[in-house]
This record gives C-alpha cells, structure tokens and sequence, in this order.
C-alpha cells in the first residue's frame, strides 16, 4: 500500500528520508493512547452524524483487533508508515478494508498525536504520584522507628547542631509532599484536549469536541486550536517536576552514599540494593543511590533540550516537535525506576544509632546551647559567642569535648556557669529544647509525622480518584 498521504507526490520518499523522519521506533509506546483516542473520535462522528453508524462499529472493532494484536506482539511497525498513527491506521484498513479510512475524518495527525501525549502523561503522573507516595509511607516508617536516635546536623558539610534522625527524615517527606502537589497541579494542564483542533485551524466538520473529552475523562478543551497542536508546555511542565524529584532523590542519594560508608558508618543498606567489587572482595557499594544521582543529569538534559527546540517555533506545528517524545519516554523510564528502588530500598535500611550516637558525644555540635545558657544568664549574645569559641579552642587543644570540662574549667572561661550546664549539654536536652512548630525537639516531629500522614491520606484519594483515568 502507497502512503496514505502521498497522492501529492511524484515520487517514493527518499529511504535515508524515511529513516531519518520516521518517530514509529519511539512513538510506539502510545500505542495504547493513539487507539484510546480514536475510538472516542470515531463514535464521536457517528453521535455527529458525520460517519455512517454501521461505519462506526465497523472501525471500533478493527481498532480493538488491532489493539489485541499490539500486546500480543503481532504487528510489526514500519518505519515507511513514519509514526503510530499512520501504523495503526494501516493495519485498521487491512483489517476492515477502505472503510477505515474514514477514521481520519475531522482530525489531524497534529491535534492526533498531541492528544496521545496528553492521554499518556496524564497516566504517567497519577503512577509516578502513586510511587512518591510509596516513598513518602518508607520515610516515615523509618522516622517513627527513629524518634529517639539523634544524629549530627550539618551545615557545610561540618557537624552544626544535634537533630534527631527522624527530623532529618521527615525534611525529604516535606520535599516529596512538594513533588506530589506540583504533579497533581499539573495534571490540570495536562487534561485538556487538543482534539478536534485539526492541522491548525479547527475543521469543517459538524465535530463534538467536548463530548469526546467526556469520553475520554478530559476536564476541557483547548481554547484556540493554534494552541493546541503547538503547545508542549504541559511536557515542559512535566519534564521539570521530574527534573526537581530526581533532584530531590539525588540530594537523599547523595546522603546514603556518605552515610553507609566507612567514615560515617550511620546506615547499611540492604545487600539486595548494593554490588560488589570485581576485584576488593570486601567491598559493598551503593549502586542504586549512586546510579540515581548520576541519572539527574539526563533528566536535566531533556527538559533543557525540549526548551531548546521549542525556543524559536512559529505556529502552529513543525516537525521540530517530534522531538518532544523521546526525552518525555526517557524521563518517565528513569524516574520510574528511580521510585521503585528507592522505596523498598529506604524501607530496608538498616540505622546505627549506636554510630550516630557516639558522632553526637564526640563533637562540638551542642556549643550553641552553652552561649543560649549564657544568654539566659544576661551575657549579651555576642559575647556568649565570644566565651563559647574560646571554650571550644581549650578543648580542641586539650583534646577534650565540652561534656568532659570539669565547672572549674568552664567557669575560666565565664563566671557565669554552673553545675546546670551539664544537662543543658545533654544531645536530648539539645534537641528537645527547639519545640517550635517545624523543629527537631520530639513532640514537633511526632506532630510532623501526624501531619504528613494526613497529606499522606489526602493523596491517597487523589490517586485512587484518578487511577481511573489510567488506560488498562
């Protein structure tokens, strides 16, 4: 069968051409999408009146044949029928003969393919929302396990003050709900249609737009049909959420990198997310945390490089776009890997809380809470400060802690201190004395959990109110 655009031309398109045009090696995967919209569009035309009756039921059951056919791996796509559309379309007419070629009536490839990616991102986001969500219950699951396990804070990668593991914990919760509220808003932009809008201009025929948007679960339709097949934002949109999970996982992997090894020695994770060495039989490497930072760059790349290919495009559509897919299909592989190790990955980690606990004894993290005692006492701030790093100085050359000075000693350095300083010292003391809404003292983090929980709850709905909406 010749091209089923090709009564223009004079002669077959160039091989090299063919190869180089064709998306059908990429575009494959909307497959489900691209036969999703077409029979809504289909019985759209027969409710219109547009498309015989018989007609419509004709095509509705090659489409359905040939859609059994593609999971079953029967079809062979070809790269002279360019795309998944024009590859449907063909093995439709096969099945069910000239009458299938009425399927294209009112529509265009252009408004065809922009709302395959809208059917397909709009499932993405509900999964990938599904996923963080998993993530999130890990989290938390580890921070109630924790609540009593301090940890060093650090500012510049220097020990700062004493945390409780599980506050530290809950700020990649907080991270996370932030992920999740920006997927479920975008997913305001990603469901609308753009069918209907035609090459550009809309189309003569009598269509229904909104009714195939009820059908096909859409809250609207593009205003302007210039706008709907040209606009990639909601891609964009997504490709940066992702950019800022994969962000956020890359700063969580970072951390599991430092703290499982030797040096730190606060976690190990478990052997079924760790490899071995080819040649050091001792060594036991993080490799899904280090893969996932790593993958970060890529998701980067594909949101720069989308940006880049629609930074000078006219309207309305130009074959500059087929380049919006790939990097949408490698984002969303990468980030759906990234979620389904990460979850179980945290959910198994196994916390040293004894290691954490001798780093919080063996350090001057808890120095801010002797100039606060100070400062209490009537000692301007400033020079509270001025006592505390003289006192920390005598201790570094003394090869001593602050816990280890006797009051004698403390007492050199301001007359001011007494036997109280000993508890104000204490890592439970430290940290339990920042109860304010969103600090490390136990009774605020306990409430944190409570609270994330309750998000936690709310995207639960969300999701099970969406996961409809996600084609079987």
């Amino acid at each position: 069968m010749s091209k089923l655009w090709g009564g223009r031309f004079t002669k077959q398109t160039n091989a090299l051409v063919e190869q180089y045009t064709a998306s059908i090696g990429f575009d494959k995967q909307l497959a489900e999408e691209d036969i999703q919209g077409s029979l809504a569009h289909v019985t759209m035309l027969g409710k219109c009146g547009i498309v015989p009756q018989e007609d419509v039921e004709m095509i509705k059951t090659g489409l359905n044949k040939v859609l059994e056919r593609i999971r079953k791996g029967e079809i062979e796509f070809s790269v002279s029928d360019e795309d998944i559309h024009m590859n449907i379309e063909k093995n439709l007419i096969e099945e069910v003969g000239p009458v299938g070629g009425k399927l294209h009536t009112g529509r265009s490839r252009n408004d065809q393919v922009a709302t395959d990616m809208h059917l397909y991102l709009r499932n993405r986001v509900v999964e990938l929302t599904g996923m963080l969500y998993e993530l999130q219950s890990a989290l938390i699951g580890q921070a109630k396990d924790n609540l009593d396990t301090i940890i060093p804070g650090y500012t510049h990668l220097q020990r700062a003050q004493p945390i409780l593991f599980a506050h530290h914990l809950m700020a990649y919760v907080s991270m996370f709900q932030r992920d999740i509220g920006r997927l479920i808003d975008s997913y305001k932009r990603i469901n609308i249609l753009p069918l209907g809008a035609g090459a550009l201009a809309g189309t003569t025929f009598p269509i229904d737009r909104h009714f195939v948007a009820e059908q096909l679960g859409f809250d609207g339709v593009y205003e302007n049909s210039l706008d709907a097949v040209s606009d990639r934002d909601f891609i964009l949109e997504f490709l940066s959420d992702a950019s800022m999970i994969m962000m956020h996982l890359s700063r969580l992997s970072e951390e599991l990198v430092l703290w499982s090894s030797t040096e730190f020695n606060f976690i190990e994770l478990d052997d079924a997310f760790c490899t071995g060495s080819s040649i050091m039989p001792q060594k036991k490497n993080p490799d899904v945390p280090e893969l996932v930072r790593g993958k970060t760059g890529r998701v980067y790349g594909n949101l720069m490089g989308l940006l880049t290919v629609l930074k000078s495009l006219p309207l309305a559509y130009n074959k500059d776009m087929q380049e919006d897919k790939e990097g949408m299909f490698d984002t969303v592989a990468t980030l759906e890997g990234a979620l389904q190790l990460f979850a179980p990955m945290i959910a198994t980690m196994k916390v040293n809380k004894g290691r954490m606990r001798e780093a919080v004894n063996t350090d001057f993290s808890n120095a801010t809470d002797i100039a606060d005692f100070l400062v209490g006492k009537g000692l301007p701030f400033r020079q509270a400060h001025e006592v505390i790093g003289k006192t920390v100085l005598y201790c570094i050359q003394n090869n001593k802690f602050l816990l280890d000075l006797t009051l004698e000693e403390f007492q050199q350095f301001s007359p001011l201190f007494d036997d109280s300083i000993y508890q104000v010292l204490q890592p439970e003391t430290v940290v339990n004395a920042r109860n304010v809404y969103g600090g490390t003292a136990s009774p605020q983090v306990k409430a944190a959990i409570d609270r994330a929980e309750q998000a936690l709850a709310v995207s639960a709905e969300w999701i099970g109110a969406h996961s409809a909406g996600v084609a079987e």
